[in-house]
């Protein structure tokens, strides 16, 4: 009765932002820990089918990142991010920083959280993007719920000057350290899509580990794309 009362609390907590959702595209959900002393090595890739009605190509986005944690609380990421549409060779679209804070302790509190940052470049149209993300993580038992709450501001030559907010959730079973199923919604001004999850990890030495993620995100109405194909490989060392 106690995990169905903490279940019931957090989906209030988490549905509560869904009216703050105004603009999200469809990517990686955050957890907030940092490992210290850890470095990674992270390719993730989007295959996006936009819908046929709309005239609008297939999109494919390659991101790839270094990072490092610089204490025990903060971790630092760079990245490259190239984008491919139908017909078109591979290019260099935009480049990005992130900075996750872990707040609290694994376990300290009912809610683990912490902070995303994020500053991103787009090339083309010398366009900018900042945003701040809170993550939330509630651990019961074998399931996992995480939420990323984000406030993001945009400016530039191809964009309007406006503020936005995101909101993405997912609910993950720790089957097994090689297989976690799991679930995520994701929600914004042109984003209404949810869909599977696989993710998993394999340790490969004392401090070397490999994870690994791939989803199909479903667009729920008509703007947002027919769907989404997720993939992440992340060497941790």
């Amino acid at each position: 009765m106690t995990h169905c009362r903490h279940w019931v609390g957090l989906f209030w907590v988490l549905c509560s932002g869904l009216a703050l959702a105004d603009g999200v595209s469809i990517g990686k959900v955050y957890h907030p820990y940092v490992t210290p002393l850890e470095w990674d090595l992270e390719w993730r890739a989007l295959h996006v089918q936009e819908n046929p009605e709309d005239g609008r190509e297939r999109l494919q986005e390659h991101a790839l990142g270094l990072g490092r944690a610089l204490s025990d609380r903060l971790f630092l990421e760079g990245y490259l991010i190239g984008e491919r549409s139908a017909g078109e060779s591979l290019r260099l679209a935009a480049s990005e920083l992130e900075l996750l804070w872990q707040l609290s302790e694994q376990g300290e509190y009912a809610l683990d959280y912490g902070l995303l940052f994020e500053l991103e470049h787009e090339r083309e149209f010398d366009d900018w993007e900042a945003a701040a993300k809170l993550l939330l993580e509630r651990e019961f038992g074998r399931f996992s719920a995480t939420a990323n709450l984000g406030l993001i501001r945009e400016w530039g030559n191809g964009v309007d000057s406006e503020w936005e907010t995101s909101l993405a959730l997912q609910g993950r079973y720790r089957h097994a350290r090689w297989l976690e199923p799991a679930i995520e919604l994701h929600l914004g001004e042109d984003t209404r899509a949810a869909g599977p999850v696989l993710l998993g990890s394999a340790r490969l030495g004392t401090r070397e580990s490999l994870h690994w993620e791939m989803g199909v995100i479903l667009g729920l109405d008509a703007p947002t794309p027919d769907y989404t194909l997720r993939g992440l490989l992340e060497y941790e060392f």
